[in-house]
């Protein structure tokens, strides 16, 4: 369904589960940047009435995430530490076409957030099939399930607002370009990482 290129590692959940503190961490600022994404979407594109209403649902779930995730921080007795630097998420970035029209920069935002829900819907799949710790892996396929609906739901905003991008190609040069660029990941205990 998701159509990336690369598939992680099962291996990696045993980086990730290695240092919980530090996964959960992480997560809970992809979750705190993915609200702020799409809120600044939102902001930039108020004008369609029904993409502002389903990225303002996006925008609270995913700070409902961020709370979800501090709150198992808190009861596990770890500390949230200080936000981390996304260099997947920062590669994904520079890939956006930066010239073109304000439709073409709208369309590219859209396949961005899209890119790293389904990156995301991916690695809680990972998670959710690979670690032992059973409160955990339930949580991370409850929240797979929910990237995966971002995922398409950025996904079909492209494709109903797009003025001249070819969203389907466009799509498939994201997909190339991600699945380069994930192999270099997968070996840190970060969501991306």
């Amino acid at each position: 369904m998701l159509g990336l290129k690369l598939l992680t590692d099962p291996r990696w959940a045993n980086i990730a589960e290695s240092n919980l503190e530090e996964i959960l961490t992480d997560h809970a600022w992809c979750e705190q940047k993915a609200a702020t994404n799409a809120i600044t979407i939102i902001a930039y594109n108020s004008e369609h009435e029904d993409l502002v209403t389903a990225l303002t649902d996006i925008a609270i779930e995913e700070m409902e995430h961020f709370k979800m995730v501090h709150e198992i921080i808190k009861q596990r007795g770890y500390t949230l530490g200080r936000e981390r630097k996304d260099d997947y998420v920062n590669q994904l970035f520079k890939f956006m076409k930066k010239d073109g029209s304000r439709n073409d920069a709208f369309i590219e935002r859209l396949l961005f957030a899209a890119m790293i829900e389904a990156r995301s819907c991916e690695r809680f799949r990972v998670l959710s099939e690979n670690i032992k710790d059973e409160e955990l892996a339930v949580f991370y396929r409850d929240l797979m399930i929910s990237e995966a609906g971002h995922y398409t739901t950025f996904l079909k905003f492209a494709k109903k607002y797009t003025e001249k991008v070819d969203v389907d190609q466009r799509w498939k040069e994201w997909l190339d370009f991600e699945g380069q660029l994930i192999q270099n990941y997968g070996k840190q205990e970060t969501v991306h990482g």
